[in-house]
């Protein structure tokens, strides 16, 4: 089962949102958001509740193809979410979400007992390629007690 399968099954927003997983590694993730006019905002685009949660969905799928080897020992969680919303989005869209910090660095942070903090940068495009929100995602792995 990928990755994308998984959160699927297991988180019910991906579900309502009927987000797709186009990409998940641990260098990038990339999912899309259809149009869908029950998820429209009053100018007839995806709302922005809509948006902020495809946003921290990718960067969700790009923390667990990175560190989804550390989950026996540490659980990861979202610290801090920062949205900006720059163009009007019309139709499906598209998040793209990359981690700020190289894996390596944040598992050694790990493995000295500490509890590693890293940025998730996503941008939001719609089909022309247009960015249209910037979202920023702090993250945690919080060792197990």
């Amino acid at each position: 089962m990928s990755i994308g399968e998984m959160l699927a099954a297991t988180v019910p927003m991906v579900r309502t949102l009927n987000l797709e997983y186009l990409e998940t590694t641990p260098e990038r993730a990339v999912l899309s958001l259809p149009d869908q006019a029950d998820f429209h905002n009053h100018i007839g685009g995806p709302h922005a509740g809509a948006m902020f949660t495809l946003a921290e969905s990718a960067s969700g799928a790009i923390v667990l193809a990175a560190f989804g080897d550390q989950l026996s020992r540490a659980v990861p969680l979202a610290v801090s979410a920062e949205i900006a919303y720059k163009k009007v989005a019309l139709g499906p869209v598209k998040a793209t979400a990359t981690l700020g910090r190289p894996v390596a660095d944040v598992v050694a942070e790990l493995d000295e007992g500490k509890r590693p903090e890293f940025p998730v940068a996503v941008a939001i495009t719609r089909e022309d390629g247009a960015v249209t929100g910037e979202m920023t995602v702090v993250w945690t792995l919080r060792p197990n007690s």
